[in-house]
This record gives C-alpha cells, sequence and structure tokens, in this order.
C-alpha cells in the first residue's frame, strides 16, 4: 500500500487487539509517520492483516497480570528508530494539519519541551460531541525515553491489559498541540456499556485504594480533574451528579440526543463504579474478620 511521500520523523505506536473497523482510518490520518508500531493482543480479527498492509510492524503483547501494562511495556521494550514518540488507539485519528505541527516539533534540534498534550474530541452514535466531554486533554506526543504512563496500582483491576486512565508523565516540561484529535470511541451504545464495565472495574479498585499523587502530572487541568475526582468519590447521589456535570455543566444539552444519552451512560458509569468499590469494601472486611 502506498503511503505519504514525506516521512515525519516520529515513531507511531497503536495498541490494539480486535481493531479491525478502525486501524485503517488510523493509519491513514498519521501515514506519514516514519516508522509504526501496532502492539497487538492476539487479535482473533484482521488486525494484524490491516497493520501490515500499510506498513507497521506488528509486536504482540503477552500479558502476565499485574504492571507493567501494554503501553509502559511498549516504552520500555521497542526499538524505536526515532527519538519522538506519538502514541495513539485504533479508534482515534489525528486531521492533516497535525502532519506539518508534529513536523515541526520533532525536526526542531532545540525543542524546549519535552512532550506535547492533544486535545481530543468524542465521536458518539457517529456525531461529535462539541461540549460533552471536550476539552479533554491527553499527552500523546513525547521523547520517548522521557516519558512513562503512572503507575497508579499494584492491584489487579479486572481492566484489561491497556492502561486506562493513568496518564503519562514525561521528564522536563510540555506544551500543547493546536490539533484536534478525534475519538471514535463509542460507535454504539454496546460499545461503551462493553467499554465502561471494564473501565469501572479500574475506578473501583483505585477508589478503595490509597493513591493519592497527582504532582508528577504537567498539565493543570488534568490535575484540577483528578483532584476534584478524589473530592467527588466522597459526595452522596453521585450518578445524578455526573449527570448533572456532563449534561449541564459541561453544556452536554447542547449535543442533542447525544449529548443526554452519553450523560445518562455516564451515570450508569458512575454507578458501577460506586457499587463495585463497595463490594470491594464488603469483601475485605469479609476476608478480615474470617481471620479473626
Amino acid at each position: 500500500m502506498k503511503r505519504s511521500c514525506e516521512k515525519i520523523f516520529v515513531s507511531l505506536m497503536i495498541p490494539c487487539k480486535n481493531e479491525e473497523t478502525n486501524l485503517e482510518r488510523c493509519i491513514k490520518s498519521v501515514d506519514w509517520a516514519d516508522e509504526i508500531f501496532v502492539v497487538d493482543s492476539q487479535s482473533s480479527d484482521k488486525t494484524p492483516e490491516i497493520a501490515q498492509k500499510y506498513g507497521a510492524k506488528v509486536i504482540q503483547f503477552r500479558y502476565q497480570g499485574g504492571w507493567p501494562k501494554k503501553k509502559n511495556w511498549a516504552l520500555e521494550n521497542l526499538p524505536f528508530s526515532n527519538e519522538w514518540v506519538l502514541i495513539l488507539d485504533a479508534d482515534e485519528c489525528l486531521p492533516p494539519e497535525s502532519k506539518d505541527e508534529i513536523k515541526e516539533i520533532v525536526s526542531n534540534p532545540n525543542e524546549k519541551h519535552s512532550g506535547y498534550w492533544i486535545n481530543r474530541r468524542y465521536f458518539f452514535l457517529g456525531k461529535p460531541l462539541k461540549h460533552a466531554y471536550f476539552p479533554n486533554w491527553n499527552l500523546r506526543l513525547f521523547k520517548h525515553k522521557l516519558g512513562r504512563y503512572e503507575k497508579i496500582t499494584d492491584l489487579s483491576t479486572g481492566s484489561g491489559d491497556n492502561e486506562v486512565h493513568e496518564h503519562v508523565v514525561v521528564q522536563g516540561s510540555t506544551g500543547k498541540l493546536k490539533s484536534i484529535m478525534d475519538h471514535h470511541a463509542f460507535p454504539t451504545i454496546d460499545s461503551f456499556v462493553e467499554k465502561h464495565n471494564r473501565y469501572s472495574n479500574w475506578e473501583a479498585v483505585v477508589e478503595s485504594s490509597s493513591y493519592d499523587d497527582e504532582s508528577a502530572l504537567q498539565h493543570d487541568k488534568v490535575k484540577g480533574k483528578r483532584r476534584l475526582r478524589k473530592i467527588f468519590r466522597k459526595l452522596p447521589f453521585r450518578p445524578t451528579l455526573r449527570f448533572m456535570y456532563v449534561y449541564l455543566w459541561q453544556m452536554g444539552f447542547l449535543d442533542g440526543w447525544s449529548g443526554y444519552v452519553f450523560a445518562r451512560l455516564h451515570a450508569q458509569y458512575e454507578f458501577l463504579s460506586m457499587t463495585k468499590a463497595k463490594a470491594l469494601a464488603i469483601k475485605g472486611i469479609e476476608s478480615w474478620k474470617s481471620t479473626r
């Protein structure tokens, strides 16, 4: 498959499993990347074939439990040819203007930052959400030797082999890209429910743990959200508050019916996280009593 003639000296890393419906769109949006790694988890669909069709190197990851998970393992073990790495999920893609913006950064020998945050726009039921969960900043472009995902817990989260809500922490300062990344995470309601059932496992374990460090995160808005989340976990009526936050505070109502459903589903996600954390706490108490 013919790719863009001009290559940008950045290594693209895509962690995935069974992403045949998304992977082609993702790779084609950044076909200017000099090097592409697809870190697969034994997909049973055509993910490896699609990756190879577009010139990607397919690396199989076999999760052994615990830490590291897929992205940190890849940062430690992949033979990157370039100083800069760009991390995208298979259901994400970049706009054409990102090519020149990233080229300017990675080709500058005097670049002052070690990493860059990019704003992410969710697509839900085929529609871009312009208010709900927007802006949504993620650190995805950085010097690979200087960045690693934070380790939030040693406990088993039951959320799969990939990092869920952990952020990259880099050594050095960070900046922000002007480009906006599209996130096609939830084409159906089923896909939202399936993913957030797993994500709520992670939330429940983290809520029951003692992790309390957001000091290493470089983006003030992300730090603020992390602090707000800790306060929020102590409040009553959390599912209702989560709905109001997304639908009213973030003005998800301006996204129409999609914004309403998105907010309601996040309220359900909050309920799952809360009740799973409570179940873990009860299990812990019962286990303690059994040893007395």
